[in-house]
């Protein structure tokens, strides 16, 4: 298996689409793929495609009969590491925070919410499903039971900053922030910003684009 530092950031993200595609061409009866098939799904370039299968999997295809689909999803898994369970705890227990804590996909993962915090004194001591809201300031009691390797800020911007300080106090390496903020924190922390204001961006543009597009056309 490839070693994971020696992939790029867009094949990174690209993997779990491919993941995902694989597995409902499976559930639909397929049972071998080639490249130029996926390619052509997912509307990406074939040599693109090739060099990233090549990346992650040592399943060799043929021209014309392609991968076995079962060993490339397998492959996919192991890549990333989907058969390993990945801790996290949560702060901010609002909307976004309930939302991802009930979400059910993020088992296909690997990935478990273990522990839930909040400061709203109406929402501490109340679940989500099987997770208690516990109190900001048992923050690092808890930390040190669950060992999470993974903190999700899903608060305000204002406390955006206080609570990924207090998340690296605690021993979290990674943090998955949805706060509306730029975080100021050691450079050994891994930090993935979820910004719904750039993709919003991006998405406005590329709609505005494809628009453009066939207004020309159509003149």
């Amino acid at each position: 298996m490839k070693r994971v530092n020696k992939i790029s950031k867009n094949q990174l993200q690209r993997l779990p689409a491919y993941l995902y595609h694989l597995q409902m061409l499976r559930a639909s009866g397929v049972n071998r793929v080639t490249s130029p098939q996926i390619a052509k799904d997912l509307d990406l370039n074939v040599e693109l495609v090739k060099k990233d299968f090549a990346l992650v999997s040592s399943t060799q295809g043929t021209p014309r009969a392609g991968r076995d689909i079962d060993d490339l999803i397998h492959d996919l898994i192991k890549f990333l590491e989907y058969d390993k369970e990945s801790t996290a705890i949560l702060v901010g227990c609002g909307s976004l925070g309930r939302a991802l804590i009930g979400y059910r996909g993020f088992d296909d993962f690997g990935f478990n919410i273990v522990a839930a915090f909040d400061n709203n004194p109406d929402l501490i001591g109340t679940k989500i499903g099987e997770l208690t809201i516990y109190p900001l300031e048992r923050l690092n009691e808890i930390q040190s039971i669950k060992k999470a390797k993974i903190g999700i800020i899903t608060v305000t911007a204002k406390a955006a900053q206080l609570v990924a300080d207090q998340l690296v106090k605690a021993g979290i390496g990674a943090i998955w922030n949805f706060a509306p903020a730029n975080l100021m924190l050691p450079s050994d922390i891994i930090v993935q910003d979820e910004s719904m204001a750039s993709s919003l961006a991006v998405l406005s543009h590329r709609l505005k684009m494809k628009e453009r597009s066939l207004k020309r056309k159509l003149k």
